[in-house]
């Protein structure tokens, strides 16, 4: 558990933060089409098209894109309220969903389409919302540093019982997972990309066939990623926390389906993820358990008590500061901190629903069924 706790803390330098920069030239500024897939996203889709709205990026070169996919809510009412009297959004209708595609990479494919003359595109999802800097500063940093796709992570605003208790576990162990030192170099298989906001360039979109390449996949941002970096191109993660926000879930109703549905591909297949789960489970509870083992041991006379008691509420103590740590990270009640190991369990029966919907053919999201 310490050495975990340790590479964990050793990898947080290979996700560099995007600093807040001066808009560009209005001149020379590339043109950006950023392209929000929606389908019922009433809740969120207002926040975050005036978000874009109120971006520091000069005017005429930049322009939004929401792609309706089907909404049974508001969602195409408020997007066409605001779009009155505001030339920069453009609201499409998807068309029936072609067989074999996922709907969000359809929406994004349509949209994509629809912005021909752009040099860069971006895709966001319609929970986030991005500060004033976010598309200026993006833009500048992948040129800076030479990239071809730059993915940022948002700040996660969590608000339920169900998303502080399984979300910062999930960040959690992920850390301890992914070799960000492999995904994060310019060459190699692996890859980290988050779907929430990809910043591309247009030219190395269509190169890679864009979203037609991954139309069947459900996590279709990963795959994207991952095929752009394979075919030659420049892709980097950067932490976003303080350029852009999402809720991405709102209570079990929304986070169970939507974590179940992909959680088989974060973790790399069936097997993989049931003894990550396993593993995520035994480790947790241990960090409680075994220092009460050792003492009883102790009280009973056993020989090597004493230090083993020692080692143990060691790590123990590690593995609860980091968790408590992770609850002031993502503003949430430091208590949380401390019933991880029932945050580990939930999340294990989570990831046992994932694999047996995924063996079943059946993945159901956002009431539509894919095979």
């Amino acid at each position: 558990m310490t050495w975990l706790i340790a590479r964990a803390f050793r990898q947080r330098g290979l996700l560099p933060r995007l600093e807040r920069t001066s808009p560009p030239d209005p001149e020379r500024a590339p043109r950006i089409s950023v392209v929000v897939p929606a389908r019922d996203e009433e809740a969120n889709i207002g926040g975050c098209v005036r978000s874009l709205l109120a971006q520091d990026y000069p005017r005429d070169r930049l322009h939004v894109v929401v792609v309706d996919d089907h909404s049974a809510d508001a969602t195409v009412a408020i997007v066409r309220d605001l779009a009155c009297g505001h030339a920069r959004i453009t609201l499409l209708l998807s068309p029936p969903l072609p067989p074999r595609w996922t709907g969000k990479a359809h929406a994004c494919a349509v949209g994509a389409r629809a912005a021909p003359d752009c040099e860069w595109l971006c895709f966001i999802d319609a929970d986030v919302t991005a500060a004033p800097g976010a598309l200026s500063s993006a833009v500048q940093a992948a040129a800076e540093r030479s990239l071809d796709l730059l993915s940022l992570m948002p700040r996660q605003e969590l608000k339920s019982f169900a998303e502080r208790l399984i979300l910062p576990c999930g960040f959690v162990l992920l850390s301890f997972l992914h070799d960000l030192r492999r995904s994060q170099a310019r060459s190699g298989r692996e890859v980290s990309a988050t779907g929430q906001f990809m910043l591309v360039r247009r030219a190395a979109y269509e190169a890679a066939d864009g979203h037609a390449a991954v139309c069947s996949k459900i996590c279709e941002d990963l795959e994207f990623a991952r095929r752009l970096k394979q075919s030659g191109h420049a892709v980097l993660l950067m932490g976003g926390d303080t350029m852009l926000a999402t809720r991405m879930y709102t209570g079990w109703g929304t986070l169970w389906p939507g974590l179940a549905k992909n959680l088989i591909d974060t973790f790399g297949g069936p097997a993989a993820t049931l003894a990550v789960a396993v593993a995520a489970v035994f480790l947790a509870w241990a960090a409680y358990l075994l220092p009460l083992f050792d003492l009883s041991a102790l009280r009973d006379g056993v020989d090597g008590a004493s230090p083993a008691l020692a080692l143990a509420l060691a790590a123990s103590a590690a593995a609860i500061g980091l968790h408590v740590a992770a609850a002031f990270h993502f503003r949430i009640p430091f208590w949380y901190g401390f019933i991880f190991p029932l945050g580990y369990t939930v999340g294990a029966v989570l990831a046992l629903d994932s694999v047996r919907r995924r063996l079943s053919g059946r993945v159901v999201w956002k009431g539509r069924i894919y095979s």
